[in-house]
């Protein structure tokens, strides 16, 4: 039996990066995925999975894209059984004085006022469904601080408490919400970066390699399988020993 077989799935900012990993991985694991993302490659993703993938545009800091969504699940799948809250983006690499309030509210709204919306409508469906699994993507910036992106750190520390208030809040509801905390992950967003940029990310690895995406999602559907059924309101650093010392 696959660990996600048959369950019902939504997984956000599914067109790339961590996202397409979590879903292409569902998928391959029995999971029915609805893949929400604003970019466009959530089409490509579906079309390449070894599952059922169905894409969906979403974008997460619009309250009508998620209803939208939420909708669409209910009517496509009648229930919801898994929650891959994973949408965000990076900010500006600026010192807090000079980032302006546009930038800060850019992160803002889809990390954290995003994820809130997106955890606020799901949920109602989730209960209806007899409980699930939520999987937060907040960061090793949820725990320490990086200089020049405040923005970041801030919408990722957040991420964290949100998580574990809903943990607290839901879990009567037999709805387990816990968070994967990555550090920097060979996401695109890294491709062309310069060699010294990549040789600094590197080096800071104890264990002398950048993270996958994969990793981070075998990680997830370990959160969202039955095998973590008493594991609640945590955040799972995967890092390569970075935050260790």
């Amino acid at each position: 039996m696959k660990r996600l077989e048959n369950k019902v799935t939504i997984v956000t900012g599914a067109g790339a990066g961590i996202g397409r990993a979590i879903a292409l991985r569902f998928a391959a694991e029995g999971a029915r995925v609805l893949a929400l993302d604003v970019n466009g490659n959530e089409e490509k993703v579906a079309a390449e999975a070894a599952g059922e993938v169905v894409p969906f545009h979403c974008d997460v800091s619009r309250e009508e894209d998620i209803l939208a969504a939420v909708a669409e699940c209910r009517r496509r799948y009648g229930r919801l059984d898994v929650l891959c809250n994973n949408a965000g983006i990076a900010g500006p690499r600026k010192r807090i004085h000079e980032t302006s309030m546009e930038e800060w509210d850019r992160v803002m709204n889809v990390n954290v006022r995003g994820a809130f919306m997106v955890l606020k409508h799901c949920l109602p469906l989730m209960i209806e469904s007899g409980g699930g699994a939520v999987v937060n993507s907040a960061s090793i910036g949820s725990f320490r601080a990086t200089p020049g992106s405040s923005p970041y750190i801030t919408s990722k520390g957040a991420m964290m408490m949100l998580t574990r208030v809903a943990a607290l809040e839901y879990i009567k509801d037999n709805i387990r919400v816990n968070a994967v905390c990555p550090g920097t992950i060979a996401t695109p967003i890294l491709d062309g970066a310069p060699e010294d940029l990549m040789s600094m990310l590197i080096g800071r690895v104890p264990q002398g390699r950048l993270g996958l995406p994969e990793e981070v999602a075998a990680l997830a559907l370990f959160l969202a399988s039955d095998e973590a059924s008493h594991i609640a309101g945590q955040g799972y650093i995967i890092d390569g020993a970075r935050s260790a010392g």
